[in-house]
């Protein structure tokens, strides 16, 4: 057993520990050591963040150990900010009322994220033992849309009424924070629980004590629907720089608000999954590669992968019925790889661009057509200054200037077209609904080969046809 506990290697890429793997290397002697009360200790000045990272970093037999050390309002929140994958090792190692007091306590919009990692069975389980009011709640937010700012709201805020005075709400926050999510963002709702403004606790706290809530709050409130997709909640706090924003349902009733912590995650998710579709990656719901076995590894990657061979094929077709100018002059067969390479790399850069740009909205200041034609002109200039080199080097390696010519023009024209395709295939994704991510590199790569070996071998036999 402890050979097995201490086979764990805290060392980072950089030869530094950060806080959380100090922590855990001091926890992980104690543990072993059975020193419980010191290890405490270690745990008491920690902040909740790290003590979650440190608790991670331990073997799966000390976690659940680590994590009873913890009190009880701390643990809490500790286990909010845990991995998914350690949440469920300690669901499945801790006993059953320490973990239903656990998911009780939790907030809800926490506590529903922990619910979509786990099994439909285990979550009716929990559901059934939560008190009825945590359970009305939890039921709520699992009944809107994943990825939607109704999935991904809490309803730990704090409604004012416009008739309080300013000291009547003062004492109100006070009471209510300690079970509030942030007081720093206060809303303003009628009798319906519309939302009708909004005042920072810093206007509260400033305001005359005996000024009414109507008189100092900002009735121009930027919110959202629950139906709104998570991203474009994130582009809005992002926008206005929020603390919080809040989320009203059809009838304009407040019903929730999006906090920029949960935010930050869902920013972190996003590009994730951009990252993995630029790979031509099959990507689950998390960044769960280093803890997906090989075969799950596999399994994303060879769908694409078998794609883009079959696509692939049709360069190797494109070739083949070019076979008698190849016999010909079989050097041209030697500038292939250097023109679909080309063709690719200028590609993959157009559509980086404009994914990226496309994430971030800051396409919209120019304009989907003036995007493609910047990318189209950029395609030709580079072409252009490639000649320079190229050229030269093609005709002294094809020994005429007839190879060196079919070289330049296919170059010119592979890198303009690839440039056009990396820019217009995301906007016609995006155009048509769906992840303009999903014409990444790999797949702007594998159109240019083909469009690039057609327009290189035809225009070499056209010239050696003409003019030989």
């Amino acid at each position: 057993m402890n050979d097995d506990i201490n086979s764990y290697s805290y060392a980072s890429f950089s030869g530094e520990l950060t806080s959380s793997e100090k922590i855990a290397k001091e926890l992980q002697e104690l543990l072993v050591a059975g020193n419980y009360d010191t290890a405490k200790l270690i745990l008491e000045p920690s902040q909740p963040v790290d003590i979650a990272e440190a608790i991670g970093c331990l073997p799966q037999i000390l976690q659940a150990l680590a994590f009873r050390l913890l009190k009880k309002n701390e643990a809490i929140e500790v286990y909010e900010y845990l991995d998914p994958v350690v949440q469920q090792t300690l669901l499945d190692r801790l006993r059953s009322g320490e973990v239903l007091e656990i998911v009780e306590k939790m907030s809800p919009d926490d506590r529903v994220q922990l619910f979509d990692e786990l099994p439909a069975k285990v979550v009716r389980k929990f559901l059934s033992a939560l008190s009825p009011g945590e359970r009305k709640v939890t039921a709520e937010l699992l009944g809107y849309q994943p990825e939607t700012a109704g999935r991904l709201m809490t309803t730990e805020f704090i409604d004012l009424k416009e008739m309080q005075t300013a000291e009547e709400a003062l004492s109100l926050v006070r009471e209510r924070a300690p079970f509030t999510e942030t007081i720093y963002s206060l809303y303003v709702t009628d009798k319906e629980r519309h939302l009708t403004g909004i005042l920072s606790l810093r206007d509260l706290v400033t305001a005359n004590p005996q000024m009414q809530i109507g008189e100092v709050m900002t009735r121009e409130v930027v919110n959202t629907t629950t139906d709104t997709n998570q991203e474009e909640v994130a582009r809005a706090i992002q926008r206005y720089d929020f603390l919080a924003l809040p989320v009203v349902d059809k009838e304009n009733r407040l019903v929730g608000i999006v906090t920029v912590d949960d935010l930050i995650d869902v920013i972190e998710q996003e590009a994730t999954r951009d990252i993995y579709a630029a790979g031509a990656v099959q990507a689950g719901d998390e960044d769960d590669y280093f803890q997906s076995g090989l075969f799950t590894i596999a399994r994303r990657r060879i769908v694409w992968l078998l794609i883009l061979v079959l696509a692939n094929g049709i360069t190797t077709k494109v070739i083949a019925t070019n076979d008698q100018i190849l016999s010909e002059v079989v050097i041209l067969a030697a500038f292939i790889p250097l023109l679909i390479g080309t063709g690719g790399n200028v590609g993959a850069q157009s559509s980086t661009v404009v994914i990226r740009g496309l994430s971030t909205q800051k396409i919209k200041s120019l304009g989907a057509l003036k995007a493609i034609l910047k990318e189209a002109i950029t395609g030709a200039l580079l072409g252009i200054l490639m000649l320079i080199v190229v050229i030269p080097f093609a005709w002294w390696q094809g020994e005429g200037l007839l190879i060196g010519l079919a070289v330049g023009i296919s170059l010119l024209s592979i890198t303009t077209l690839a440039a056009t395709a990396g820019a217009v295939l995301p906007l016609l994704f995006d155009r048509m609904g769906l992840d303009p991510a999903l014409m990444s590199s790999p797949f702007i790569t594998t159109a240019t080969d083909i469009a690039g070996v057609f327009i290189y071998l035809n225009t070499a036999a056209w010239l050696v046809n003409n003019y030989k």
